[in-house]
């Protein structure tokens, strides 16, 4: 009886294996990878809580492009500066799509800018770069504004008296005013609550997308969707910033000018008024909200995060620093505000900053992409829909591309003769047509940002710069700079 039993139960799991990888085999020809298990995927290769770690092994023993499943989702994955090229660049309109992490998903709904698809995102990408070039991005306007809020910033510096403070939030406050400028119209006084509240609730969700749990649900969520658990948070906390942005919006209404709008809410409005008898508009307001959360997150978090590592960078390295002191004082001196034209001439600066953005690694596997539709890739064909993780860190630490790419060295921009070299394993911002928005805003903020605080301050550690770890406190969807204390010694 035992036998009889036991020979069931064997049959069972065959059956359930062999139709499990029936169904798999139906997802086109696939790159290859390793042998997924019925439910549960590829459970036994991927430690969920350290999803990069474990693709990257996996990309040591199955080459620059091979499929994971995460539980019954095929993922393929691409590693290294050729094939995310090819995929991103060559065939940019086939991995234009967008996948929505499940964290995101309750919050989005594949509405917003960043993670829509088809007509909707090609409208919203749109009218998003017009609105955003029309308000200064890449202009002198804005870079009046970014030079204005710099000195906000010096005087909070100022105020520490050489004291040991913790930069997270004077960096936050800082960059989103800039962006606060294009999308709600006016930047927020440094001590307003309302202000301080939302800067906190963007660094606590930011660093929750990157936890372990997080990492587990993203993958694991067709399960523990059904089950309360921490996954919960990203989405209250997300709840609470689109509120305040559709207060926002609902003020915006009361007082719009259709003649004169006064900032990117108040274009969107516009264009809704416009398009109100269209049936296939995408201007509507559940879009507007999505979009200006998109925006004001996205303008914040990375900038800041890049300047939070940075400073820690700098420390670490004081010679460095050193000799970003001399640059700024022949080039600018001490007389006149840095501006972005000071850049051409000051190709170390302009090299220790992408090599910040290199080293920082932000967002190392990429926002998820998709395939539009059925994709012929080196021999294999990717079906429609198939979510693609195109593994950015992997192309910023390139052995191919960047000597010792593990090593903070901003001669990887650099010629012998001291020249700017420009390298296209240099995608920080993504590439192709999913490209960041901002990514003029934000290079002109960093550029801005770093020369002014180092014309006046010296950055001091509070440790020795031999102990200084730069290991992230997280890493997950993003690397999230650990927590540390500095002082600002004036120069």
């Amino acid at each position: 009886m035992e036998l009889v039993g036991a020979l069931t139960i064997f049959l069972a799991i065959c059956l359930v294996v062999l139709t499990a990888k029936r169904k798999m085999s139906s997802h086109g020809r696939l790159p290859p990878g390793p042998m997924p298990l019925p439910l549960i995927g590829n459970f036994l290769q991927i430690t969920a809580s350290q999803t990069f770690n474990s693709l990257v092994k996996l990309h040591e023993k199955y080459g620059p492009v091979f499929t994971v499943y995460f539980g019954t989702r095929p993922v393929v994955v691409l590693c290294g500066h050729d094939a995310v090229k090819e995929a991103l660049v060559d065939k940019a309109e086939e991995f234009s799509g967008r996948k929505t992490m499940p964290t995101l998903e309750r919050t989005f709904h594949e509405h917003g800018v960043v993670f829509s698809n088809g007509e909707r995102w090609k409208q919203l990408r749109r009218f998003s770069l017009t609105v955003l070039r029309n308000f200064g991005m890449g202009k002198k306007s804005i870079e009046q504004r970014i030079q204005e809020e710099a000195q906000f910033l010096l005087e909070e510096f100022r105020k520490a008296n050489e004291k040991p403070f913790e930069p997270t939030y004077f960096l936050s406050r800082a960059v989103s005013n800039v962006i606060c400028s294009i999308v709600f119209g006016n930047r927020f006084d440094y001590e307003d609550k309302e202000f301080q509240a939302l800067m906190e609730m963007m660094n606590n969700s930011f660093r929750e997308m990157s936890t372990a749990w997080a990492q587990i649900y993203d993958i694991y969520a067709s399960i523990l969707k059904y089950f309360p658990g921490p996954h919960t948070k990203i989405y209250d906390i997300l709840e609470d910033m689109r509120l305040f942005i559709a207060k926002r919006v609902k003020k915006n209404q009361e007082t719009l000018d259709l003649n004169s709008p006064r900032d990117f809410i108040d274009c969107f409005l516009i264009q809704m008024e416009k398009e109100k008898n269209n049936p296939t508009s995408e201007f509507n307001v559940k879009n507007l909200e999505l979009t200006t959360l998109n925006l004001f997150f996205a303008g914040t978090e990375t900038v800041s995060s890049t300047l939070r590592y940075g400073f820690l960078l700098l420390m670490k390295y004081p010679q460095i620093q050193a000799k970003m002191h001399e640059e700024i004082d022949r080039v600018i001196g001490q007389n006149r505000a840095p501006n972005i034209e000071d850049r051409n001439q000051m190709p170390y600066t302009d090299a220790v900053i992408h090599e910040v953005q290199r080293v920082s690694d932000l967002i190392p596997m990429d926002v998820p992409h998709m395939v539009t539709r059925d994709t012929e890739f080196r021999g294999y064909i990717i079906p429609k829909g198939t979510e693609v993780y195109p593994m950015l860190s992997t192309v910023l630490n390139d052995p191919s591309k960047f000597k010792n790419p593990r090593t903070f060295n901003p001669g990887n921009f650099l010629y012998d003769d001291g020249r700017f070299k420009k390298n296209d394993a240099f995608v920080p911002f993504s590439s192709g047509k999913r490209i960041c928005l901002g990514e003029a805003l934000a290079r002109m903020e960093l550029f801005l940002f770093f020369t002014t605080i180092l014309q006046s301050f010296r950055l001091k550690p509070v440790v020795p710069p031999e102990v200084i770890d730069t290991t992230p406190m997280e890493s997950g969807f993003a690397n999230i700079a650990p927590i540390y204390q500095m002082c600002m010694v004036p120069r």
